[in-house]
């Protein structure tokens, strides 16, 4: 079972601190298995701990013993240990909080860790059991799946179009501090092309958090470029340039390979994809 956590979260460290052991226990029990097996069943690459083929005959083995285990517990509480995802915040407030408040309703002896992150995926993705990311990610050994789709809008407050005029074209949009990501210091492709059709901004407040951009663009500090499901409900916020501009965009899950087999990734990858379902925004 310790292996079976070192293979599938990639990190030594992120599979002692799911088990509740220490770091060099996990080597220890890794080091055993090998001596046992003849042979190595993980080695070590720049991206965290890979499996090898001898490896996956373990993993087979111990995935196995993990349903035999749960068999014996007799109940769906006995699911328990830890489930790590990395995720953008918009994503993580709307809808990855009230899905794994679900997940933990149903299965208390279970642990969740979210991970704020709006970056574009990782190729290893180790010490996270799934990571959220912004648009299809380009990845390999590797289990993706789209879990929701939505657009990035022209967003102000009634206040500030009136004082500054509503833009009735994009170009009209040079004329008006756009709130957004710092350019310099955004990750996702998708993102960047989102203001790529955009003209030029005049000085305005950017920042790398999202909720930044709706806080600033409910002060009046400019237009805002915000997430629908965001941006919608918000009542002090109106749509600008509503049918001329939108850029659609999509929220991938990714785990590695061992991930989706991993009961308690699977079951939090049902919850999550059931709450985002009722909530209207399934791709």
């Amino acid at each position: 079972m310790t292996f079976l956590a070192a293979a599938r979260l990639g990190r030594y460290t992120a599979a002692a601190e799911v088990l509740g052991i220490t770091h060099s226990t996990v080597s220890r029990r890794v080091a055993s298995l090998e001596e046992a097996m003849g042979g190595r069943v993980l080695v070590r690459t720049s991206g965290g701990w890979e499996i090898t083929p001898l490896g996956h005959r373990a993993v087979a083995v111990a995935e196995r013993i993990e349903a035999s285990l749960r068999g014996l517990a007799g109940d769906e509480d006995a699911m328990q240990g830890m489930v790590r995802i990395a995720a953008p915040d918009a994503f993580t407030s709307s809808f990855l909080v009230p899905a794994m408040a679900r997940l933990r309703m149903r299965h208390p002896a279970l642990a969740v860790e979210l991970i704020a992150a709006t970056q574009r995926v990782r190729q290893n993705r180790s010490g996270v059991d799934l990571e959220i990311v912004v648009g299809r990610p380009q990845v390999h050994r590797a289990f993706a799946t789209p879990v929701c789709s939505y657009s990035l809008r022209l967003y102000a407050t009634p206040e500030y179009l009136a004082l500054r005029g509503a833009p009735t074209r994009v170009a009209d949009l040079a004329a008006h501090p756009l709130s957004y990501y710092i350019e310099s210091s955004l990750q996702v492709d998708e993102l960047d092309r989102a203001v790529q059709s955009l003209p030029a901004s005049p000085p305005s407040i950017r920042s790398t958090s999202v909720f930044a951009h709706v806080e600033a663009t409910a002060a009046g500090a400019g237009i805002g470029l915000l997430p629908d499901f965001l941006a919608d409900p918000d009542p002090r916020l109106i749509r600008v340039l509503d049918g001329s501009y939108a850029h659609p965009l999509a929220y991938w899950a990714v785990a590695r390979d061992e991930g989706p087999r991993n009961p308690v990734v699977a079951e939090a990858l049902a919850v999550l994809r059931a709450h985002i379902e009722e909530s209207g925004s399934m791709v």
